[in-house]
């Protein structure tokens, strides 16, 4: 008999500390492609689906219209109300996750063996058939508006959101994806349709699965699921060059701890140096007590409980960030080290310790992150969206290891921009004021 999926290849790798990853990849009759760890040892399966392109696909003017959405795809669909949905999903022991980001719309479930036909019939229809019922999206609605008006109060997401504004001038990252107030109370039903056939498309879907299934079934199953989806969705957004002027912007804010948030543009995922770059953060800023903002910041001076950096390449810009939290009369400190630490690793890079210890931080950790088959699912399917290949799994520590002191200098001088730095402080920090480049 000929197996329902039109082809399969399979890679096997062996994690230290973790299982064995055996990638499958499958396609089917369809043309859907989907990567797949096959375990039968426990009865159950997680699925993991990305649709490309996220919240930044709203329509001009329909800000939080994908968010709102999103938000509706259990609150009825097909034959069930919300209620009716919830009682299902109850009864099959399965469990669906929608969540919406400035580039995807993600979709997580998990089913039993024993009912794995019936769960996904019911997914099927909250992706297909979503009601919409002017009852759900009144709810959800003031679920949505009230999550806006709690980060309007809270620090951290002023500081964001700021951030961002400053950052990305008309581009959708430039504003939060929940919309405002105004915006999400002037959606119509009709907005949310349209963001639901823009950005749940064939044309931008990514899957993995890993659990008690096989190929074939897989195959007839994302078939099933996916097939009557629309061809295509909303056209993507353009790219965006971050330029930043360094400098301080304060939100004043009465609270007795500032918070910020700090940053410049950053570097694209498939970037060449991007090995290095994330070996030269993990020192900088990314890797815990032992990283140097760390130590200069709260081990030296104690002006702070935490703060860290990080490589943010998203889909449509990169930035290069970092966050600190410290009193009002201590934040301004702060900024100076981290400003001095800065251009310290900009222009002489890391030492050889420094190097060795970052580098076994990282290979020694990656492992961990496959425990179960949940975060190996949403694992896969990241890898996908990051155009990388399933080898990537046996050949990431061996990139770490092969960065060199040299590489670290070298990426450090070219990503590191002092004179680009950028800080948006919220909260009442004394001696701090903005310039007018904020």
């Amino acid at each position: 008999m000929m197996p329902l999926f039109a082809a399969a290849t399979s890679l096997m790798f062996a994690l230290p500390a973790a299982a064995e990853v055996d990638i499958q990849q499958i396609e089917t009759p369809m043309g859907f492609k989907a990567w797949l760890v096959e375990e039968p040892s426990i009865p159950f399966t997680s699925l993991e689906i990305r649709f490309k392109g996220g919240t930044s696909l709203d329509a001009p003017g329909k800000r939080g219209a994908t968010n709102l959405m999103v938000g509706l795809l259990e609150e009825g669909a097909g034959a069930y109300d919300a209620q009716g949905f919830a009682a299902e999903s109850e009864a099959l022991a399965a469990s669906f996750g929608y969540d919406a980001g400035p580039d995807s719309v993600s979709v997580s479930a998990r089913f039993l063996t024993e009912n794995r036909d019936e769960a996904a019939e019911l997914l099927r229809q909250s992706l297909i058939e979503p009601s919409f019922s002017e009852t759900a999206i009144e709810r959800v609605r003031q679920q949505v508006i009230s999550g806006i008006r709690s980060d309007a109060k809270d620090p951290d997401s002023i500081a964001s959101a700021t951030f961002d504004k400053a950052v990305f001038g008309d581009h959708p990252y430039a504003t939060d994806q929940s919309g405002t107030v105004e915006s999400v109370k002037a959606l119509t039903r009709d907005d949310i349709v349209d963001a639901w056939q823009g950005a749940m498309a064939k044309d931008r879907v990514y899957i993995a699965a890993t659990g008690d299934i096989s190929p074939d079934e897989l195959s007839a199953l994302i078939d099933n699921l996916l097939g009557d989806l629309p061809e295509t969705g909303a056209a993507m957004p353009e790219g965006y060059d971050v330029e930043t002027t360094a400098g301080t912007t304060v939100v004043p804010f009465d609270t007795p701890q500032s918070v910020a948030i700090f940053g410049h543009k950053g570097m694209k995922r498939d970037d060449p140096d991007f090995f290095a770059a994330y070996v030269m953060n993990t020192i900088l800023g990314g890797g815990g007590f032992e990283a140097r903002l760390m130590s200069e910041v709260r081990e030296k001076r104690g002006l702070t409980y935490g703060v860290y950096s990080y490589l943010v390449p998203m889909d449509h810009a990169e930035l290069y960030l970092g966050r600190v939290a410290s009193s009002n009369d201590r934040i301004g400190e702060a900024i100076e080290v981290i400003r001095d630490e800065w251009a310290k690793m900009a222009e002489n890079g890391a030492t050889e310790a420094e190097l060795e210890q970052a580098k076994t931080y990282l290979t020694g950790a990656y492992p961990l992150r496959f425990d179960g088959n949940g975060p190996i699912a949403r694992i896969l399917v990241g890898m996908q969206m990051d155009g990388l290949t399933p080898d990537y799994i046996a050949t990431r520590n061996d990139n770490i290891e092969a960065v060199t002191l040299a590489d670290v200098k070298r990426v450090a001088g070219e990503l590191l921009k002092p004179d680009a730095l950028r800080f948006v402080v919220v909260g009442q920090p004394e001696g701090v004021e903005s310039d007018d480049a904020g």
